[in-house]
């Protein structure tokens, strides 16, 4: 059972893994230098603890203590218990949910140990969900709620792992947490060492690299054929720029979302719903 302690000094150093939320370079920074990220709201904390990530302490206001009694109860972390003025002082914004939990990283595995471990869970798997063999890659995401937002499109678009560039940001950035809903979570997840070199890997892995591009030389979604989905591996660009050159060179096959009304793109985070979705294998 979690010690209850309530707190009433912001500067109290058992709530230093709780400060300056809102200083995204510090946070960014010290979050995977000390092996902790931050879950916000009673559903994501549930869902990394479910997810099996080991919780540091949660730090909740005192409304929040009866509603998470039964993860209290179950374990041994401490809890600070906290005036919501508090709360706000010590991270720097409203806690509008009124719970927040420090949680334990796990090893990410690299690249090749991700594929491996994707196509053993779609042999093992029940095949019945439609999912194939589909990964994601994103390159340069630097937008945490894009990130968070296309996580959450390919956990419930059944695509088997992401990958993503060097240069993405962190799936385990609160606001990426808290827009993925807690996708982050039930995704595997790992991160490239070199780039676009690292692609190597995926094509070695046997699956084709479609990239997701505006460029009218692309062939339109609707009109690939359906089998060239069944192991394959989505790559979307960054918000401003989409995929870079190399990416571009690198790809099996371009591949566009057709648009009307003038539109020449979609919000990436839309275009990773509508691809995720199109490439779906159809049922026999």
């Amino acid at each position: 059972m979690a010690d209850l302690i309530t707190v009433e000094d912001p500067d109290d150093p058992r709530l230093r893994d709780y400060t300056g939320l809102t200083d995204v370079e510090l946070r960014r920074k010290r979050e995977p230098a000390e092996g902790l990220f931050i879950a916000e709201g009673e559903k994501v904390i549930r869902r990394a603890k479910d997810a099996g990530y080991e919780m540091r302490s949660m730090l909740l206001s005192a409304k929040w203590v009866d509603v998470m009694r039964d993860v209290i109860d179950e374990l041994p972390a401490p809890v600070y218990a906290v005036s919501p003025e508090l709360a706000e002082r010590v991270t720097g914004y409203h806690v509008h949910r009124g719970a927040l939990a420090s949680m334990q990283r796990k090893p990410m595995p690299d690249a090749a140990e991700l594929l491996v471990s994707a196509r053993r869970g779609v042999v093992t798997g029940d095949r019945r969900d439609g999912a194939g063999e589909r990964v994601a890659i994103f390159e340069g995401f630097v937008d945490h709620a894009n990130l968070g937002a296309a996580f959450r499109s390919a956990a419930a678009l059944g695509i088997k792992a992401i990958l993503l560039s060097p240069d993405c940001t962190d799936p385990l950035y609160r606001r990426a947490i808290k827009v993925s809903m807690g996708a982050v979570f039930s995704v595997p997840y790992a991160r490239f060492d070199a780039w676009p070199a690292g692609l190597d890997v995926v094509r070695d892995a046997g699956y084709a690299i479609l990239a997701m591009t505006p460029d009218e030389k692309a062939t339109p979604l609707d009109e690939l054929n359906p089998e060239r989905f069944e192991k394959s591996a989505i790559m979307l660009g960054s918000e401003g720029h989409g995929l870079s050159t190399y990416a571009l060179r690198a790809a099996d096959e371009w591949v566009r979302i057709p648009m009307s009304a003038g539109v020449d793109s979609l919000n990436v985070a839309a275009a990773s719903a509508v691809a995720f979705y199109a490439t779906r294998p159809r049922p026999a």
